[in-house]
Parts: structure tokens; sequence; C-alpha cells
């Protein structure tokens, strides 16, 4: 009877179904070599011990639950199932699920985020955020059931009931918390007419605070314009999004207490401001009364008062001058007029008539009698005197020889 001769891949074949059914899916423990993250999502490694090594594959759909990123040297637990891969006829281990030795998953997560995120720099507190130091308007990511809003909103209005706040419900813990708390800080840029952020929950579990240690919500804090307040209930330990926030709170409680100032206590540091206000100005004043007083008193100025008081007597002096020179002025001028008004009066025709002459014109010519002959029987003529005039008809003339 002749031998039953096989192809490669129908011994690979057969050596695989033999395989995948004598092995159930089991645990594997080993450190991690040769690993490798393909462009596909894929992970490619090895699990070794000191003795020998198996090849894992950790494909795509799997790793979407791993929640932390391995490395060479961890030590790991690894749920799979033994395989053939038989393009090369090689056995693998398809992994299922992977756990760190001696550390948790979520805690190994959590150091791996925060030392990428440290190293990019979101930590930075030249990134952080001043808080305002009145709001108006506080938005809050958080959910509408817990005791962390109802904290919050005792607080704040308890504090100032002036204050508004705006709640964008959003669930905490569970998958698909991380999302939602990122979308609402992205919605609340968006509406721009918040002053600031509170997002945080009560206290919990690692487990239970896990949304605020993704990386979704790492970078919609770190991105908002909005200062953020971190508000996750545990005093001890940190979450990403406290440090990435502009302000970390250990409680919803705390949160509110500094996102808000308690109104009579700002109501009495106003008045107390205003009362050193007063006081300062006072002594301000004071200050410059005694300078003035000092000055005023000091040779310097008294020098530049008498100064001007001299300069001042001048002055006086140099305007009594002037006024007499124009007196002086005048009164020549005066004097020297009325020489010329006697001269001028002399000559007049008025002087002579003052002398008791007369002065004849022919009317209506106005012509000035020289002669008698040049008049006739009944022509009108004017006798100016030196006070008055008359008018008169010629009755008669005598003509000289």
């Amino acid at each position: 009877m002749q031998a039953k001769i096989y192809k490669v891949s129908e011994i690979t074949r057969e050596i695989k179904n033999l395989l995948e059914q004598s092995f159930p899916t089991l645990w594997v423990e080993g450190e991690i070599s040769n690993y490798t993250l393909h462009s596909s999502g894929h992970r490619y490694f090895s699990l070794k011990d000191e003795n020998a090594q198996i090849r894992c594959v950790l494909f795509r759909w799997e790793g979407r639950r791993l929640g932390f990123e391995p490395q060479d040297g961890m030590k790991v637990y690894a749920l799979g199932n033994l395989t053939v891969y038989e393009k090369s006829g090689q056995y693998q281990l398809s992994v299922i699920r992977l756990h760190p030795v001696g550390i948790g998953e979520l805690e190994l997560a959590f150091q791996q985020l925060k030392e990428r995120l440290y190293n990019e720099g979101l930590f930075d507190e030249a990134h952080k955020k001043p808080i305002p130091e009145y709001p108006q308007t506080i938005g809050v990511v958080t959910s509408p059931t817990g005791a962390a809003i109802r904290d919050i909103i005792n607080i704040i209005h308890r504090r100032d009931p002036g204050v508004k706040i705006i709640l964008y419900p959003a669930r905490v813990q569970g998958e698909g918390a991380g999302e939602e708390i990122a979308q609402a800080i992205k919605d609340f840029n968006e509406y721009k007419k918040v002053d600031l952020l509170i997002v945080g929950r009560g206290g919990g579990s690692l487990e239970d605070l896990w949304a605020f240690n993704e990386e979704v919500v790492a970078r919609a804090i770190y991105n908002s314009k909005i200062p953020v307040i971190s508000a996750v209930g545990h005093e001890v330990d940190f979450t990403i999004a406290d440090f990435v926030a502009d302000l970390r709170a250990p409680t919803p409680s705390a949160a509110a207490e500094l996102a808000v100032k308690n109104r009579l206590e700002t109501a009495k540091e106003v008045k107390n401001l205003f009362k050193t206000l007063i006081s300062t100005q006072r002594l301000i004043i004071e200050d410059y009364k005694s300078r003035i007083n000092s000055a005023r008193e000091s040779y310097g100025f008294r020098r530049a008062i008498d100064l001007i008081a001299q300069k001042a007597q001048r002055a006086d002096e140099l305007l009594r001058g002037l006024l007499k020179e124009v007196k002086n002025y005048f009164d020549s001028k005066k004097k020297s007029l009325s020489l010329v008004s006697g001269k001028l009066n002399a000559l007049s025709p008025l002087a002579v008539l003052e002398r008791g002459f007369s002065l004849t014109r022919k009317l209506p010519q106005m012509e000035i009698i020289r002669d008698a002959g040049s008049l006739r029987l009944k022509d009108e003529i004017e006798v100016k005197f030196f006070r008055g005039r008359i008018e008169a008809e010629v009755k008669k003339v005598e003509k000289e020889q």
C-alpha cells in the first residue's frame, strides 16, 4: 500500500485544526518583545520567558478595548487562542485580552497617557488661563442627577445669588462618557456666553472616574478658550483632567467655592478698600500740604516772591514815568497849539469883526463888497457881524470920488 503524500498546505491545515481543537482559550504569562504597532492597527509581538517564546497577534478590533499601549520588556497576562498562520506555517497566540503583571491595566494606561501629554506640554503652567474673579455665568458639565450638581448650585447661589448657572447634562462614567464630556466643553466654547466652566462629578473608584482620564477630555479642556475648573470628587488622587485644567478643585463643592466669591465678604472687602483708599488719599493730601508749606517758607520761595514784588514795583515806577512823559508831551503840544491858535486868531476875519467891523456880501452870489459903487439900488445884501447877520436892500449908493 502506497503511503499518502501531503501537500504543504494540507499538512499545515491539519496541524492548524488539531492545534486549535486541542487547546481552548487560555491565559499565557510572558514578557513582550519585538513589539510592533502596524499601520493597519494590528499589533504584533512575542511573549517569552527564560526558555522559550511564542508569536502573538492582537487584531485591531480586539485592540480597541485595550486601555494601555504595550511596550517591549513589559510583563503581561495574555488571554487568547492558539492558531496557525498558514502562510508561514508558524503557530501563534491570537490575543483577545491583555493585562499587565503587577499593576492594574487602568493604572498603567493612566501613567502612559499622563507621561505622553506631559511631554506634549498639555500640563504647562504657561498655558493655563486665569480664573475670572467675578464670573456672571458659569457652565457646568456633569450628571444632572448626581449630588455634584446639587452641591454646586446650592453653594454658588448661597455665595452669590446673582450668578447664572447653565447645566450641560453629560454621562460621567461608562462607555462614551468621555466623548460626551468633551463635546459639552466644545459646545460651551461655541456658545461663547459663559465666563467659566466647572467639569466634574462626585467620588468613586478608578473605573468610575475613568472618563476624566481619557485623552479626548484632556484635549477638549486644553483647547478650551473658557477657563476650566476640574471638580472630580477625590481629594487624594489626581485625574488627567486635573493636570490639564486651569484650576483643580478636590470636590465639586470646593470648585463652587473657588469659582464664586462670597457676596457679603466681597462687600466687606470693598468697604475696607474704600476706607483704606480714603485714608491713603488723606495722607497724600496732608503730605502735599506739608511740602507746599515747607516750600513756601523756604528761602528760595521767599526770594522768588521778593523778586516778583520788586519787578512789580519797578513796573509801577516805569508806568508813572511813562504817564509823566505822556503828560509833558501833550502839555507841550497844547502850548504850541495855543500859540499857533493865537496867531491864527489874529489873522482871522472873525477877529476883525470882533473889533466892531462887519462883512458885506452881495446876494445871492455871496460876493464880498469892497466898493459901494459895485452895488445898485434894490440889490440884496448880507451884512455879517461878529455875532449874527442881517439881510438888507440897498436904498442909496454913494460912491467915493
